[in-house]
């Protein structure tokens, strides 16, 4: 092999024995070499009939891609598929550049056609998969991940893009399963466990939560931008278990690192005034039977010196409920409708317009609406002309305070 290339090297203008090199180069997988001869032969090729062109661009665009070259890779394999549609190696590389420059219905069309030219070949059921997540296609990407899954368990990419997928897909059982067993992983574990801790944060598991947030701050390496989310929802986690003095404690903690991070500083004045508002707590975050109970004495004490009496109490799934009372006071007597209103959103004018309409349906005289936030123009301008009132965060302070 010396003697060879002491000769090939003797004769670098000779276009045949620059080709042998680089067929050896490239046998021998010593790709910066081969990418480097190939692309002298390609300037070659027109003068040289001998030189079989196809072979010479197509090993120049392999080389080129395993060296990380990819803008020469790309325009190298582009050429080297001229005729040449449905060889498995320009599909699947060209597949894959595609993927990388985020031409994900390319990528997929290529590597569509690689991987029906070899149908267990796991790298073309892998970056077929990928880019199908890529391009939100993601029920096509799940059996084809799970396949690669299943061939590869080790393969951690392709198990956190099967996540994704489920995630996506609304799978979500299968999602927290898959981001539950990447959470011990160096790499994909702190961004599996923010997946894992989110689902369960979102159904109210806030234990699980809290575990999965925990497990992925733990990690001794962890993206500044994936520490600082892990915080922020383990806060929340903690706001909605109502333990507050942790909640408060890991936002000042994300407000070090970053002052401006999403509403860090809004959600530290509303942790510091809720840790001092008992009542408040309640409304906004305890189960449904302890606001249902905090909302009737708040009814109940609403006018001061009448006598109140609970006619009815209708609970709704949107975070609101309706108490019905008959009120007597010194001056009037009347029935009263109170909408008491969770979260600390404005509440727009279609709550107002479907208590209007509660308010006709069980003969009440007037209506009360109870937030913990503020209400909308369109919402304030609707109560101009009808008996409803409205009763803002600062009002609704004051009454909890009375209960």
């Amino acid at each position: 092999m010396r003697e060879a290339n002491r000769a090939l090297a003797q004769n670098p203008k000779d276009a045949q024995a620059l080709a042998t090199l680089a067929d050896i180069s490239f046998a021998d997988q010593e790709w910066e070499k081969a990418a480097r001869t190939y692309g002298m032969l390609m300037d070659l090729v027109p003068t040289n009939p001998s030189l079989d062109e196809h072979q010479v661009t197509l090993r120049h665009g392999l080389a080129a891609m395993q060296i990380g070259d990819y803008p020469n890779a790309y325009k190298s394999l582009t050429l080297a598929r001229r005729d040449h549609e449905n060889q498995f190696d320009i599909n699947y590389n060209l597949g894959r550049l595609e993927v990388r420059r985020k031409n994900h219905d390319r990528a997929v069309q290529l590597l569509r056609m690689a991987q029906q030219a070899r149908p267990d070949h796991i790298g073309a059921a892998k970056h077929l998969g990928q880019a199908f997540v890529r391009g939100k296609r993601f029920r096509e990407a799940t059996s084809l991940l799970r396949r690669v899954v299943e061939a590869e368990p080790d393969d951690k990419e392709s198990t956190f893009y099967l996540g994704q997928a489920y995630y996506e897909a609304g799978q979500t059982d299968d999602a927290v399963r898959v981001f539950g067993h990447l959470r011990a992983d160096p790499v994909y574990g702190p961004r599996a466990s923010l997946m894992a801790g989110s689902l369960h944060l979102k159904s109210r598991q806030y234990d699980e939560a809290e575990m999965d947030f925990q497990i992925g701050l733990r990690h001794a390496t962890v993206p500044p931008d994936v520490m600082l989310e892990l915080k922020y929802r383990l806060a929340a986690t903690y706001t909605r278990m109502q333990r507050l003095d942790r909640a408060l404690e890991t936002l000042q903690e994300i407000a070090r690192a970053n002052p401006s991070y999403k509403d860090v500083a809004a959600q530290i004045d509303r942790a510091r005034e809720l840790a001092g508002n008992r009542n408040l707590q309640t409304y906004l975050m305890a189960s449904t039977s302890e606001f249902v109970g905090l909302c009737r004495r708040a009814a109940a004490g609403y006018f001061p010196g009448s006598k109140t009496k609970i006619t009815d109490i209708a609970v709704s799934r949107s975070d609101h409920i309706d108490v019905l009372a008959e009120v007597s006071t010194a001056k009037w007597e009347d029935t009263v409708l109170f909408r008491f209103v969770r979260g600390g959103a404005a509440v727009g004018e279609l709550v107002l317009r479907d208590l209007h309409s509660r308010i006709k349906e069980v003969h009440a005289g007037r209506g009360l609406c109870v937030c913990a936030g503020g209400f909308s123009e369109g919402a304030i301008a609707f109560v101009e002309a009808r008996l409803i009132d409205l009763i803002e965060k600062e009002q609704l302070t004051r009454l909890l305070k009375r209960v």
